[in-house]
């Protein structure tokens, strides 16, 4: 019925009413226009918008809103131009290229909609000035270097001191610590990680 904006999300949203009159909202795919009608189901054609299981779709087709548990919801590619790509199908589970580069398993019976998702120009936005970010509700940061050393692992010194190894607030190590469980249940599931 219409595409709008939402504060809450960097993509557009699509109002869509159904055959018995309900109304819902949806992540807008690119490309989907006002009056156009869209399906969600088993034996369903994989056209932009449409939303299937990752088994009935064609090989290197583009898909957003990928659930990760079937019947759980869409987790996966719903920021603004994300988009992943079916790259092979193999007993229950299906290989996606995702946005970040990785190469990841992902169970075939699971739900996604076909295409990317809308507004691809949001990472080309330039705010300008601190202001306009005032007006998103985001307060200034403060670097830890500027800090005293009641305030922060980096603060203090005489002068202008460079402040050590970079850590965050609470101490831990920054750029670069890995931080993700070797004993994470996926994986199992990544086929290769994403490319730095």
């Amino acid at each position: 019925m219409t595409i709008e904006y939402d504060p809450n999300r960097t993509s557009r949203i699509a109002l869509v009413q159904y055959t018995d009159g309900e109304k819902r909202y949806i992540i807008a795919p690119q490309g989907l226009k006002v009056g156009q009608s869209i399906v969600s189901g088993e034996k369903v054609a994989p056209e932009v918008g449409n939303a299937l299981q990752l088994k009935n779709m064609p090989l290197g087709t583009i898909v957003h809103n990928i659930e990760l548990t079937p019947g759980k919801g869409a987790q996966m590619a719903r920021s603004a131009g994300t988009y992943a790509q079916v790259l092979a199908k193999e007993g229950k589970y299906v290989t996606l290229k995702m946005p970040s580069g990785e190469m990841r398993l992902v169970l075939a019976n699971s739900m996604a909609t076909v295409g990317s998702v809308s507004n691809p120009d949001h990472m080309n936005v330039v705010l300008g000035k601190a202001g306009r970010n005032r007006w998103l509700g985001r307060r200034p940061r403060v670097r830890g270097v500027v800090m005293n050393p009641v305030d922060h692992p980096m603060g203090g010194g005489e002068g202008r001191a460079s402040g050590g190894h970079p850590r965050s607030r609470n101490g831990l190590l920054a750029k670069g610590k890995k931080t993700r469980s070797k004993n994470k249940y996926s994986n199992k599931l990544i086929i290769s990680r994403r490319t730095k």
